[in-house]
Order: structure tokens, then sequence, then C-alpha cells
């Protein structure tokens, strides 16, 4: 029978919770142990003090730390910070590893103004390899020379820091190179009248003085213009390179002196080589072009300004010089210098004018000497200009690959676009005609189908005349996608590299 409810037992009472088997370890208060580590800071720093001067200079900042810190000690607060500061007036506190670290991640700026040689040896080996392995070989796929320029070299890359002088008869050129190197070198002509008829190269040599013929000094290998041997022989006999030996500029840089522009049927016919072409091959190599113009002449030429135009991709490297500026007061330097800002902004068609330097570069006192100062100032940001070359001839030798590299990509797409729009067997000549007389829509069509920025397309006259000595399009290679990834992948230095060279420069 079942009992009654106020009859049953009453239910067991609960059992308490399981214990745990190791009871944790109960860690003292932080202000205790902070206490602790203080006592156990001054504890080690009392028996750095006591060891020998030379123990002290042979303990690395890392073991000091190591022993400064106890395991299992958390970082203290800022206001804790300042108790080493309460030793004796006697002992002097040593430096903590925080400002050991804080003093070596602060560069020395006198050794990051320049690079070494054998960190500029290496980028350029960089530059050397990434060029013949990814870039050349569509270059002579895609026939970009006939295009455009030759195949770099070695000596390309290695060669100093390139300055280019252009201007009319004259102006002053072969002077302001003498004022530069402080010294006259063979073959020199100095007169009122067209006396430079050649292009010279004045560079740094290690023997005697010497004039080289230019047939010689193409066949050097260690000379940056080997490729001037396709301009022919008329050229080549217009071309020699001056030697000059103990000049500290030469020892960084190369001049090159060109004969001064012409005007009227003296320009194009008086010169048996084509004198554009020859100034467009300095131009893509140089590293600064240095455009001279007279105070008293001003006027540009028709072929003055077809050289401004053919230095248009190149506007970056230009600079503008007003020589002879002593021989004009300051009312009548003020006219000149408008009226030739006003020159230059119709020749180059651009918003904003490269800056003008005004000066006086030969080794005569000055004729007004009213503008003294001014003189003085502008030589001298022109010559810190110049002294900057070297230094940042590594950032341009960069910064000339990457340009090559994207025309390279954009003409070998436009010679692959053009190919495929050639018919298979029949009226090859008649598609190819259509094709050049509509070339400027098929730039564009390409641009759209590949992706590719119309800025880094070609003069389209230009290539319409190259384009013009070419029989057959379709006889060209097929154009290799592989190449083109490759080529994308182009990477001169590494991040590290990128960040060493940032600083330097």
């Amino acid at each position: 029978q079942q009992q009654p409810y106020h009859q049953r037992p009453s239910p067991p009472p609960p059992s308490p919770p399981p214990q745990p088997r190791h009871q944790p370890q109960q860690r003292p208060p932080p202000q205790q142990q902070y206490q602790h580590q203080h006592q156990h800071q001054q504890l080690q720093h009392q028996r750095q003090q006591s060891q020998p001067p030379q123990q002290q200079q042979h303990q690395h900042p890392q073991y000091q730390q190591r022993q400064l810190q106890p395991q299992h000690a958390q970082p203290p607060q800022p206001q804790q910070q300042a108790a080493p500061a309460s030793a004796p007036s006697g002992l002097a506190l040593p430096p903590t590893p925080t400002n050991v670290a804080a003093a070596a991640s602060v560069p020395d700026v006198k050794q990051l103004s320049l690079l070494t040689e054998e960190e500029q040896s290496s980028i350029f080996e960089t530059l050397k390899k990434l060029y013949k392995r990814k870039v050349r070989p569509l270059e002579v796929a895609s026939g970009y020379a006939h295009f455009h320029s030759q195949p770099l070299n070695a000596a390309d890359f290695d060669a100093k820091p390139m300055i280019l002088l252009l201007g009319q008869y004259s102006v002053g050129k072969t002077t302001f190179i003498r004022s530069l190197v402080q010294r006259d070198w063979v073959g020199q002509r100095i007169g009122p009248e067209p006396t430079t008829d050649r292009f010279t190269a004045i560079m740094s040599g290690t023997a005697d003085e010497r004039l080289i013929p230019g047939h010689a000094l193409a066949m050097q290998s260690d000379r940056p213009f080997q490729a001037l041997a396709s301009f022919g022989n008329n050229f080549l006999t217009k071309f020699d390179g001056a030697e000059i030996n103990g000049s500290p500029f030469l020892d960084q840089c190369t001049l090159i002196d060109t004969p001064g522009v012409l005007a009227g049927e003296k320009q194009r016919m008086g010169r048996d080589y084509d004198f554009k072409k020859v100034i467009q091959w300095f131009a893509e190599r140089a590293d600064c072009i240095i455009v001279l113009f007279d105070a008293h002449k001003l006027d540009i030429s028709d072929e003055l300004r077809n050289v401004l135009n053919t230095l248009r991709p190149h506007q970056d490297k230009v600079k503008v010089l007003l020589n002879k500026a002593d021989q004009v007061n300051s009312q009548q330097l003020m006219r000149v210098y408008g009226a030739l800002m006003w020159q230059l902004g119709k020749v180059l068609n651009t918003p904003e004018v490269c800056r003008v330097y005004v000066g006086s570069f030969w080794d005569q006192p000055l004729v007004n000497t009213e503008n003294a100062a001014l003189l003085a100032r502008e030589k001298e940001d022109l010559m810190n200009e110049l002294s900057d070359l070297p230094r940042n001839a590594a950032l341009r030798r960069i910064n000339e690959l990457v340009k090559r590299t994207r025309s390279v990509k954009v003409h070998a797409y436009i010679i692959h676009y053009l190919r495929k729009q050639m018919p298979y067997t029949f009226g090859k000549k008649e598609k190819q005609q259509r094709l050049i007389g509509r070339l400027e829509n098929e730039f564009v069509q390409c641009a759209r189908r590949y992706n590719l920025p119309l800025g880094d397309f070609p003069n389209l006259d230009e290539f319409r005349t190259n384009l013009l000595q070419i029989k057959d399009i379709s006889k060209f290679q097929k154009l290799d996608k592989s190449l083109v990834k490759e080529m994308d992948r182009v990477r001169p230095l590494s991040s590290s590299a990128e960040r060493r060279l940032a600083r330097s420069i």
C-alpha cells in the first residue's frame, strides 16, 4: 500500500560540487609584485655598477634586457618608469634598452645622402638582367627597333649621367661646358659664328687628353655609343669624343655638345644625316637636357621648334637657361624673360612651362653688376640640380626601364592587332593600305580591346611613316602572351631596396 503523502521520507540533500584536483596558484597583488620587480632592478643595477668597465662594454643590450625583466612580470605603469631616476647622485644611469633601440632606428643623414658604389652596381646589375630576360625578347619579336630605338646594352645601364646641351648657334653652349669643366679640351672652338659643327662627347679619361673619332668611339663596348653606328658613316664623321683628365665634374657626369640649330635650308640641306633622329636618340638616354637661349636672340625658328617637339616625351628632363643675362640691365632682363616665357608657351603647348634659369656662364667679369646677386642665386640653383644627377642615377635608370617597358607592351599589342586584321591569302596589300589610312581609329580600337591607355601610344604620324616601310604586316611573329605576362611582372627592386633607395634620395 502507498503511504500517505505526509508520512513519506524527505529526499536526501544535494551533494556538493566536485572540488578541483589542483588549486590555482594565487598571485600576489599587483602593487606588491611591482615592488619586488623594482627591488630586483635596483639590485641588478648595483651589480652592474660593481663590475669592471671592460665587462660592461662587452655586455649586449639584449642580454641586459633579459636580466632586467623577470619571468611572469607584467609591464609597469607609466608613472613608475621614473623610479630608476632616484638613484644616488654618484652613480650614472646605464642606457635602457628602449633608448638603445631608439638611437639605432634614427638613420644618419650623411650615410643616406648618397648610395654607395656597391649598391648602385647591384641595382644596375638587376636592371640589366630584367631587361635581357623579360623586355628584350618582346622587342625583337615585335620589331620595336624599326619603330622606336635600338635595343639597350650593358653600357647604357652602367654609364655615367649624361647632360645634353641644345640651342641655336652662338648661344654659349661650349662656353657653358668650359665653365663646368674649368679647362679647355682638344677640338674646342668658341666664336660668334657657327663654330661647333659636330657632336662632341666630353668625358673623363685616365690617360692624357685626346680626341677619339666617332667610328672608334662607337666600337668601344664600355661606352654607351654603340647604337650610334646605325646612323651611318655620314654621322660618325661628325661625331667624336674628348677625354679630359682631372676634372671633378666629369668624374660624375658626361657632357654632350651639339651643333647649333640653324635656320632655313642650312638646317635641312647642309647636314647629310637625320639631325632630328640623332637628337631623339640622345634625349632618350640623357639624364638632363639643357636648352640655351641668348638674351639677344629669342626668336624660335621652325627648325628649333621641331627639335623642341622631339623633346616633348622627355619634358621632365628639360631645363631652359637664359644665357648672357649680364649684358642687359634689370628692366631689359624683365622684358626678355617675359618674351622668352611667351615664346616657350606657344611652342611647348603646355599649361605650365618648365623653369627658366637666368645666368651668365663665362670666365669674364659681369658687364652689368646690378643683377649680380640674382645671377649668383640662379647659378647656384642650377648647379644644385646638376649635382643631384649622380645621386638620382639609379632612380633615373629605373624610371627609364619602366617607361620603355610600357612602350614595348603597347607596341607589341599594336602589331598584334594589325596583324590579326590582315587576310590569310589574297588582298593583303589593299587591306594594309586601308589600315594605315585609318590608323587613328585602329589605335582607339586596339586600346579598347586590350585595355591599354591611349597616353602610352606612339606618335601617329611617325608610326604611320615607319609602317609604310613594312611590305607585309602579317610577316611579324605571332604575339606570345607569356612574354607579355613576364614583362608585366617586372619589378626592378624589392620592397626593402625601394625603401632604402627612397630614403637615400
